[in-house]
């Protein structure tokens, strides 16, 4: 089914980097206007260079905001409405990955990957929220495999995406009679700078990617633009009767028993 975003204000979070920036790029070429907020502004000011090269009408706002400081994420809500006059589409993408067990994790880094996996998540997307009734409009999260899978060593990590899933839902139910849908996608192993970001090292990351080809029953790990393409999907009206799902983008891996 063709597609298109035409004119829809898209406030996109984590889009300095990985999935958030392949989704700013691709709903530039699906005609959308676009506010990008992450914390790093050279990263950012490259994916709106990246987004105008392919197809952006629109100047790309940007803010540079942290997501895990209140004023910040409404300075964000506020300089986005201040400047579209609107927001149609929410993609909550930003979020931190760290690997911890529950015997050496410890209540700061437990704090930290919380509020900004989740807590962040349901503060932004509360403030949004009334914009989005006004223009009949739809949140998309990104969430994970670890959402819907149990996995040693990621333990607080995958708490905080379960945690995501079930908010995705019962915010679904709760905003549902206004018109406005609520959706995650929940990828696999993407190749991004997250897990690197949480501790890995290169030569770990290598022989990590290698071992998606017995992970995830496509035999690979992912590339951010699919899921990108999924998520500008669920924000389009093609997905009109589509709210409360949590969609893997996965290679199959959610479906896997390995014996």
């Amino acid at each position: 089914m063709e597609y298109k975003l035409d004119g829809k204000v898209a406030l996109i979070t984590g889009a300095s980097s990985g999935i958030g920036a392949a989704t700013a790029l691709h709903f530039a070429q699906l005609g959308a206007k676009l506010a990008l907020t992450g914390r790093n502004l050279a990263n950012l000011q490259e994916t709106s260079q990246q987004c105008k090269t392919n197809g952006c009408k629109e100047e790309p706002l940007l803010i540079v905001a942290d997501l895990s400081a209140e004023d910040d994420t409404a300075r964000v809500v506020r300089e986005t409405v201040e400047h579209f006059k609107q927001i149609d589409i929410l993609v909550n993408s930003a979020g931190i990955l760290q690997n911890n067990t529950i015997e050496n994790a410890n209540l700061a880094d437990y704090d930290r990957i919380m509020n900004i996996n989740l807590r962040s998540v349901f503060h932004l997307t509360s403030l949004v929220a009334p914009h989005l009734i006004a223009t009949k409009g739809n949140v998309v999260n990104v969430s994970s495999v670890t959402g819907l899978r149990s996995f040693p060593n990621v333990n607080t990590y995958c708490v905080s995406k379960s945690a995501l899933d079930q908010m995705t839902r019962c915010s679904a139910l709760e905003l549902a009679a206004k018109g406005v849908r609520v959706n995650a996608v929940n990828p696999g192993v993407i190749k991004t700078e997250v897990h690197m970001r949480g501790g890995m090292s290169e030569e770990r990351y290598a022989e990590f990617l290698k071992h998606c080809a017995e992970t995830h029953a496509l035999g690979r790990y992912g590339e951010p633009k699919e899921v990108a393409t999924t998520i500008a999907f669920l924000a389009s009206d093609a997905a009109s009767f589509i709210t409360g799902a949590t969609i893997p983008v996965d290679g199959g891996r959610h479906a896997m028993c390995p014996r």
